[in-house]
This record gives structure tokens, sequence and C-alpha cells, in this order.
């Protein structure tokens, strides 16, 4: 395999790493935040603010991981 190849392929697994890790962590992070601001009676707005912001972390995943197929797919051609 070419050098160039070889880097392509190991940027695309990195994002795809950092995309799952994203992943990973928004899904327990949201739960226990959910959970959390329940336990000690929290103001909704914060509920808003944990829900914000696992959908922008979930958003962001999902970029990533369009743009690697994307890329796999030009590159097969």
């Amino acid at each position: 395999m070419e050098m160039e190849t070889l880097v392509k392929k190991d940027d695309q697994q990195k994002g795809a790493r950092q995309a799952a890790i994203v992943i990973l962590v928004a899904f327990p992070a949201w739960m226990g935040v959910s959970w959390l601001g329940g336990w000690l009676d929290w103001a909704p707005r914060y509920a808003f603010l944990a829900d914000l912001a696992a959908l922008a972390a979930l958003f962001w995943a999902m970029v990533v991981l369009i743009q690697i197929w994307r890329k796999r797919q030009r590159d097969e051609e």
C-alpha cells in the first residue's frame, strides 16, 4: 500500500474512534445528569441544557461519521 493511503486510513480510524468515544460518553453522561437533576430537584432548564449538550455531541459524531463514510465512498471510485 502507498504511504498516502495508510495515512488516510489512519485519519479515518482516528475520526471514527473519536466519534465512538463521544457517543459512548454522551449517553451515560446525559442519563446521569438527568437522573442527578431529578434526584437533586434541579430546575427543568438544567434538564434541557443536558439534553441540548447530548444532542450537540451526538450531532457532531454523526457529522464526523458521515464525512468518513463519504471519503471512503470517494476513495473507492
